[in-house]
């Protein structure tokens, strides 16, 4: 049965503070009307820091589309590898012995995906099926695990590599002056995770099943208006109340499993927003303590959008308190309003290992094309 080993995380080095983000806001805001709204809302995400590619001063200027994608890649390029490796080792796998990669990111675009170039470059086999996620958002490091799930079901023996590679900073947008952008500029950071999803053997979180769930006709709420200056975020201000319709699907999924969700074991939900975890509480009867490792994830780093999931999952695995058989859920929200689901037990045995395909040739990084 496929389990979902330890995961790799890495921030970038530029640090801002949340009591910085305010004095930024106060400065570039000074004459917006609902400046003390914008201010009460960014002070009650949670956000105490957030980690950035660049410096702010580089993050604030915009300068084209074309320029940011162009940085994307490079930072991708830069950054991607070594957490992939760190991931690799927590597996215990090599990279020829990963059949599927599936990579996900909403705050770039590269054609071919980023999975060719990594292919080339650090030695994965040529016949390594790619599965690039691009439009789920936050909810795609849930999808990622879901898929490589289904996939690791399916072909019993294979093994599945998650990149997710999530730069938010290169999409704020100076011309954006609406209360949900402005909020968005002081919640979101960047990040990298990468995790692996081995079909036999390995330590970490036993997947056992999944769902997906959308509400119906809230694909405005959260969206990406595309203008030739870039990605422009839309924040519609009922998202925080998504966790009411979307709270059944998640129990319905536990009782699927037999299993009560008010009763597990372990939490690991995307968190982008304290409202989210705190209505998560509430409509599933799951004490607050549950969702320490959602919320140590906003606290530290904001919300990395697809990389949350992976970094709570991280701190879980830090905790190192979970029993074998310890039963959880695994949850990411996103654009839609859509949720991926997973349920699964804590799976203490040591990785075993099966006969590696035969490496690639060596190959030489150079840079994608067509971007």
């Amino acid at each position: 049965m496929a389990v979902l080993c330890r995961p790799a995380v890495a921030v970038p080095e530029h640090v801002i503070t949340v009591e910085q983000t305010l004095d930024l806001a106060r400065r570039l805001h000074a004459d917006h009307p609902q400046l003390p709204l914008v201010l009460r809302l960014i002070s009650n995400t949670g956000v105490r820091k957030r980690h950035l590619i660049r410096p702010i001063t580089e993050t604030l200027e915009h300068p084209g589309f074309e320029e940011r994608n162009r940085i994307y890649q490079q930072q991708a390029m830069q950054r991607v590898p070594a957490v992939v490796e760190q991931a690799l080792a927590n597996a215990n796998l090599r990279p020829p012995e990963i059949d599927l990669i599936v990579y996900v990111s909403c705050t770039g675009f590269t054609m071919p995906s980023l999975t060719s170039w990594l292919i080339n470059s650090m030695g994965f086999g040529y016949d390594t099926r790619q599965l690039p996620i691009a439009q789920l958002g936050c909810a795609a490091g849930g999808a990622a695990i879901n898929r490589a799930h289904d996939f690791c079901t399916a072909y019993p023996d294979a093994n599945a590599l998650i990149i997710a590679c999530e730069f938010c900073s290169l999409c704020y947008q100076p011309t954006d002056h609406d209360v949900g952008s402005l909020l968005s500029n002081g919640l979101f950071g960047d990040a990298v995770a990468a995790a692996v999803v081995r079909g036999r053997g390995g330590r970490g979180v036993r997947l056992e099943r999944n769902a997906s769930s959308l509400i119906p006709h809230t694909e405005e709420w959260i969206s990406y208006h595309v203008k030739a200056t870039g990605f422009h975020f839309r924040l519609d201000k009922r998202v925080p109340t998504t966790m009411q319709p979307l709270a059944p699907a998640l129990r319905a999924l536990a009782a699927e499993h037999q299993w009560e969700v008010s009763d597990l074991d372990f939490y690991v939900v995307h968190a982008g927003g304290p409202r989210i975890l705190d209505d998560l509480t509430r409509y599933l009867g799951i004490p607050q303590h549950a969702f320490r490792h959602s919320r140590a994830t906003l606290t530290e780093y904001g919300n990395i959008a697809s990389a949350v999931v992976l970094d709570a999952l991280l701190r879980l695995y830090e905790e190192d308190a979970l029993l074998d058989g310890a039963r959880g859920l695994i949850a990411g929200f996103g654009p839609g309003i859509s949720a991926e689901m997973a349920v699964g037990s804590w799976c203490s045995t040591s990785p075993r290992h099966r006969v590696p395909r035969a490496a690639a040739p060596p190959a030489v990084a150079r840079p994608l094309g067509g971007v």
